[in-house]
C-alpha cells in the first residue's frame, strides 16, 4: 500500500511563495525517483519538476526553471517543492508521483505509477 499525501497548497498573491510537501509511505523511498506534476482545469497534466533517487539531480519544466526547486529528505520519506515568484499561470492542482521504473531520474510520465490526491494552488494577480 503505497501512499503519497501532498500538503502545503493554498492561495497566494502573484510573486508569493509556497512550499509543497509530499509524505510517502509503503515503499523504500530512496529507491524511487519522484516527480511533481500539475493540472489546471481544462488542461492536460504536465510535469513540473523531477528529482533523482538520491536527490542529486533535478529537472524542471522551462516554465518554472529558476523559480521552483525540488528537494527530498529521504530520512523523512518526504518530497518538497519550493515555489517562488508564483504567477497566475502556476495555479493548478499539484501532484507528487513515484517513479516505478527504478530509474535514477526519469521524465517519462508512464514511469510514474503511484500518485497523490493533489493539493490546490491558487495565485491571484
Amino acid at each position: 500500500q503505497v501512499q503519497l499525501v501532498e500538503s502545503g497548497g493554498g492561495s497566494v498573491q502573484a510573486g508569493g511563495s509556497l512550499r509543497l510537501s509530499c509524505a510517502v509511505s509503503g515503499l523504500t523511498f530512496d529507491d524511487h525517483a519522484m516527480g511533481w506534476f500539475r493540472q489546471a482545469p481544462g488542461k492536460e497534466r504536465e510535469g513540473v519538476a523531477y528529482i533523482s533517487r538520491g536527490g542529486t539531480r533535478t529537472l524542471y519544466a522551462s516554465s518554472v526553471k529558476g523559480r521552483f526547486t525540488a528537494a527530498r529528505d529521504n530520512a523523512k520519506n518526504t518530497l518538497y517543492l519550493q515555489m517562488n515568484s508564483l504567477k497566475p499561470g502556476d495555479a493548478a492542482m499539484y501532484y507528487c508521483a513515484e517513479d516505478a521504473s527504478r530509474s535514477v531520474i526519469t521524465t517519462t510520465i508512464s514511469d510514474f505509477r503511484s500518485w497523490g490526491q493533489g493539493t490546490q494552488v491558487t495565485v491571484s494577480s
